[in-house]
Formats: C-alpha cells, structure tokens, sequence
C-alpha cells in the first residue's frame, strides 16, 4: 500500500508541514505535481488527517509539564472524557490499560494552575502524578 517514496514524504511531512511540494519533490526525486498525487492520495485514503501547528507552550507561559495517571471512582467515563476535552491545560490525553484508566499530559502556568486542575481531576477519581524535568525530542 505504501511505499518508501510514500514513507519519505510523510518523514518530511511530520517536520514541517508547510513544506513546499516542489521541494519535497526535490528531496524524493519526483516533480511538484507528482508529489502533489501522491500526498492527495495519502489523504484520500486516510494516512494523512490534517495538519496542525506545533505552538511552543513555554513561550505561553505554560513552562510545568505535568503527567497524571487517573484511576476512575465510577465508570461514568463519558463525563470525564468530555471534562478532558473541554480542559485547556490537558494537552494530551490516553484511555490506558493497565495501572489506571487514563493518561493526561498538561501544562500549566505555575503551582496554583496545577492545584486548581488536580483538584478538578479529583472529581472523577484519584491521581498519581509526575513532573517532567525535560523532554527528549526528535528534531
């Protein structure tokens, strides 16, 4: 279904999404239009989804990376769920097996913003929580 070409394009597509087709093409050895096809045909057939930005959060003011594992006081997880999705600072989000039911990655301002965001988790079930010291990228 996919081929190298494909995969090489979706590599430099993950980089930088605003990347030129002409200059894609260029690194994959095809013309514009040909790279033009193939990433139309990656998003037919649902390989490619959409493309987003990568906003630096720090830069927002929102420098405490917090990663909470919840663990469900009830199964009424459509309530959760939609709190999670709605909750700005949560910034990722995984229904998870094994020890706990979810995984939340936020970001917060400070201390108070974390405290206020735990406290509002501690509606649903209660929470075992890490704070990342760094992160380690793939750029």
């Amino acid at each position: 279904m996919l081929d190298q070409t494909d995969l090489e394009i979706l590599k430099l597509l993950r980089k930088n999404s605003r990347m030129q087709w002409k200059e894609i093409g260029e690194i994959v050895h095809m013309t514009g239009q040909a790279t033009s096809a193939r990433i139309r045909r990656l998003e037919e057939i649902g390989v490619i989804e959409g493309y987003t930005v990568k906003i630096n959060e720090e830069k927002l003011g929102r420098i405490i990376v917090a990663l909470i594992t919840v663990c469900m006081k009830s199964n009424d997880h459509k309530s959760f769920q939609s709190f999670v999705l709605h909750e700005e600072s949560v910034v990722e989000s995984h229904r998870i097996s094994g020890e706990g039911c979810y995984w939340l990655k936020a970001r917060v301002r400070n201390q108070d913003d974390l405290e206020k965001l735990l406290d509002k988790i501690l509606r649903y079930g209660n929470y075992r929580l890490q704070i990342s010291i760094s992160e380690i990228t793939n750029k």
